[in-house]
């Protein structure tokens, strides 16, 4: 019951942030929709009243709230479409990346601090202890420039910007393109030529995202993998002859991963919001990431109010599967 009503509390939060802190920041969102040249105090005021923004704040926030339960976010000032739908529209295209650049971190980060764990002290270890310390300190717009320079400028390996080649015309059946060009109306148009492009656009992305991830998983794997290989359960195991392999992914890396799955949802926020703000502005990545820019930019109220709404919604729910995940993990949280 306490956490139920502190999850309601912090969604309260939200929308107290999403609504408040928008409107102490400079600009005026009825200028940049009808134009600061030839605008005059009639079509100004109009325009004032058919935003609601002539109303009290409190009433504003009562509507904003009342309608936002129920999923509507309002109409978007700079394009007049449905906040919901631009945001369900572009939301697949983050998700996809974030999930692909998780998955990469996952698949080197955990298995790279285990093996630095059981070789502790080596030349090894310190190779990817040092790795790990550059690509935590490397700033994703430098390194984002860095492979387009490579690997598209350069060798000519991955494309620059998009999500796939002009050639193909794949149908939007989920929003995952890489899904999408499986499916049997691309295959049969295309083969999996289709599929192969998409892949080469979520190449650079995707590293460019997975860096800090995976020297993070990196490293906490290893603090984690050093501590529990000291415990006396394992050499409990050891003592009793279990096969070395078992002790160590069977028995110490679960218990291991428990930091490990503690800050996976909050980076997996990091990565599929935060981190890939700057990531889809450098390769052109029609996200959500580049969607809340240009709506900042542009002062656009409901989206960015809707954007917060939904992100803060999302942090706060991944905390609480993440408790759950620990407390599923480890029977003495239970």
């Amino acid at each position: 019951m306490f956490k139920l009503g502190s999850l309601c509390t912090a969604l309260v939060g939200v929308t107290v942030i999403a609504f408040f802190v928008i409107r102490m920041a400079p600009g005026d969102p009825v200028m940049m929709r009808i134009g600061e040249r030839g605008a005059d105090p009639q079509q100004y005021s109009e325009a004032f009243h058919r935003l609601g923004l002539d109303r009290p704040l409190i009433q504003q926030y009562a509507v904003f709230v009342s309608h936002a339960v129920h999923g509507d976010f309002g109409i978007s000032v700079a394009s007049g479409r449905e906040v919901a739908s631009e945001l369900l529209d572009r939301w697949p295209a983050t998700i996809e990346l974030g999930l692909a650049a998780l998955l990469v971190a996952l698949f080197v980060g955990i298995p790279a601090g285990t093996v630095a764990a059981v070789r502790r002290g080596t030349f090894l270890d310190q190779v990817l202890t040092a790795a790990s310390l550059v690509g935590s300190s490397t700033p994703s717009f430098w390194l984002g420039l860095l492979l387009i320079l490579v690997f598209s400028v350069t060798l000519n390996l991955a494309p620059v910007s998009g999500r796939l080649d002009t050639a193909f015309d794949v149908a939007k059946v989920t929003g995952f393109m890489t899904v999408d060009t499986l499916l049997p109306a691309s295959r049969a148009q295309y083969g999996l030529l289709a599929f192969y492009s998409a892949l080469r656009h979520l190449l650079l992305p995707t590293l460019t995202i997975a860096a800090i991830p995976i020297a993070v998983f990196s490293r906490l794997t290893r603090a984690s993998m050093v501590e529990v290989l000291s415990e006396d359960y394992i050499r409990a195991a050891r003592a009793w002859g279990l096969p070395a392999t078992r002790i160590l992914w069977v028995h110490a890396l679960r218990n291991a991963l428990l930091p490990v799955i503690t800050v996976l949802g909050l980076y997996f926020l990091n990565v599929a919001v935060a981190g890939a703000i700057l990531t889809e502005m450098i390769f052109g990545w029609p996200g959500i990431g580049s969607y809340i820019v240009s709506s900042i930019n542009a002062r656009d109220y409901p989206v960015i109010q809707g954007s917060i709404v939904v992100v803060g919604t999302l942090v706060v729910l991944t905390n609480a599967v993440v408790d759950a995940l620990c407390r599923l993990a480890d029977p003495r949280l239970r």
